[in-house]
C-alpha cells in the first residue's frame, strides 16, 4: 500500500537520478543546452564533472519549463532561470494556501 502514500512517491523521486545523457534524451535537448542551464542555476547536478553528473528527477520539469520559456517566449536563459524560480515559488505558496484553507474548515 505504499504506492498510495504521497510521501513514498516523493522519496522515490528524490532517490532516482539521471545522467547527463539521460536528461538530454528525456528533455530532447543537447548537452550544450544542459550545460548552459547548469551555468544559469536552473538545475544543479551532483557530481564533480559532467561525465559523472547526476540530476534529480525534478530537473526534468525545470529543464522543460526553461526550454519552453526560451523557445516559446523568447526569454534569455537568465530570464528563464528567474521565471522558473518564481513559478515554483508561486506553486509552493498556492499549496500552502490550500493546506491552510483546509485547516480553517
Amino acid at each position: 500500500m505504499t504506492g498510495n502514500n504521497p510521501n513514498t512517491s516523493l522519496v522515490a523521486e528524490e532517490d532516482f537520478h539521471l545522467t547527463l545523457g539521460e536528461l538530454c534524451r528525456v528533455c530532447q535537448i543537447s548537452t550544450e543546452q544542459v550545460l548552459a542551464l547548469v551555468e544559469e542555476g536552473v538545475i544543479e547536478p551532483a557530481g564533480p564533472e559532467p561525465g559523472l553528473w547526476r540530476f534529480q528527477v525534478l530537473s526534468i520539469r525545470r529543464v522543460r519549463c526553461a526550454h519552453r520559456l526560451t523557445q516559446d517566449l523568447g526569454l534569455n536563459l537568465a530570464g528563464a532561470a528567474l521565471a522558473v524560480e518564481l513559478l515554483e515559488e508561486i506553486e509552493q505558496l498556492r499549496a500552502r494556501l490550500r493546506r491552510w484553507e483546509r485547516l480553517e474548515r
